[in-house]
């Protein structure tokens, strides 16, 4: 009889712990729901070599995922893919010059219609950019 009383004792309390473990368990974070950049911004790139440089960046986006192009110096088209999470933006181009692949790594963040970040453009360095959202 007192083993029973035990084992049923035991048993009660296992199921007090289990109970207040599940009401203590951090709570998961809420997902993030990336913002919305699909369309036309006219990007600037500032402080380069070559000066500011100003041209319409479009992007596609796919939940989480975009898809980067715009025209580069010389006319030819810059191509990238990356990611949104919440307001931040990341993207990456890789441009095939004579003398290898170079990178262009974008980060920034979404503040409704503008963007701001920097652009680190290989071993030359980060460089600021600005975006405006066009209508």
């Amino acid at each position: 009889m007192r083993f029973r009383n035990l084992l049923v004792a035991l048993f009660v309390v296992v199921l007090a712990v289990g109970a207040l473990q599940a009401q203590t368990a951090p709570a998961k974070p809420a997902e993030v729901k990336p913002v919305n950049v699909a369309g036309t911004w006219e990007l600037t790139i500032t402080g380069t070599p070559q000066g500011d440089m100003t041209g319409d960046a479009t992007f596609v986006q796919e939940n989480d995922k975009i898809k980067f192009t715009m025209a580069g110096p010389g006319g030819f088209e810059m191509a990238g893919e990356g990611t949104v999470k919440g307001q931040d933006l990341e993207w990456t181009v890789v441009i095939s010059t004579g003398q290898g692949d170079f990178s262009l790594t974008y980060k920034g963040k979404v503040d409704g219609e503008t963007m701001t970040g920097d652009c680190q453009a290989g071993d030359f360095g980060s460089f600021p950019f600005t975006a405006k959202k066009k209508k």
